[in-house]
């Protein structure tokens, strides 16, 4: 069971390959994606136990070098996170539905983990960069007070780093929204 996740984040598509090869060599973790992205990014994000995805992280961040704009590991990753990147997150029915955007896709995914974590919410999809000019976004469901603790937990990570673009929490969203997001 995979309890870690960590990703880099660079500036140039030909160090992200360089980088997420580096990281698959550094030690034992899971590819779970590594693409180009909006506008002429890449990113790798890895899986597996913390010590495994902490090295694999140093090794991408050393290759990549002046192309590196930024990367995180986080411990103890929510459950819900990875079926909401690989978009696989099921959910019958919206109540609350809360969104946090951001400039980054590593201050999102640390974003989204941090919402889960802090309200009792279901994540709905976690969208990274493609389409969207290099930004991405997390979309979550659950009752309004819980999703409104969630959506301040989360965009105040995404705000520390100065790549909060906007959260917005919907009491009661017409269920045409659920067809729009997964």
């Amino acid at each position: 069971m995979h309890n870690a996740i960590g990703g880099v984040e660079l500036s140039s598509v030909a160090k992200g390959f360089e980088a997420a090869d580096a990281m698959l060599k550094a030690s034992d973790v899971t590819l779970l994606l590594s693409r180009s992205v909006c506008p002429g990014k890449y990113i790798v994000l890895v899986s597996g136990e913390v010590g495994a995805v902490n090295a694999a992280i140093q090794a991408g961040a050393g290759k990549a070098s002046h192309a590196l704009i930024d990367n995180f590991v986080i411990p103890n990753i929510h459950p819900e996170v990875f079926p909401a990147i690989e978009g696989t997150a099921v959910v019958e029915e919206l109540e609350a539905l809360g969104i946090i955007e951001s400039f980054s896709v590593s201050a999102l995914i640390e974003a989204a983990d941090a919402a889960v974590k802090a309200g009792s919410v279901k994540l709905l999809e976690i969208r990274l960069a493609m389409a969207l000019g290099g930004k991405a976004f997390v979309t979550m469901t659950g009752g309004v007070a819980a999703v409104e603790t969630a959506v301040a937990a989360g965009a105040a990570v995404a705000g520390k780093k100065g790549l909060l673009v906007e959260k917005v929490v919907i009491p009661r969203p017409r269920k045409e929204l659920l067809r729009e997001m997964i």
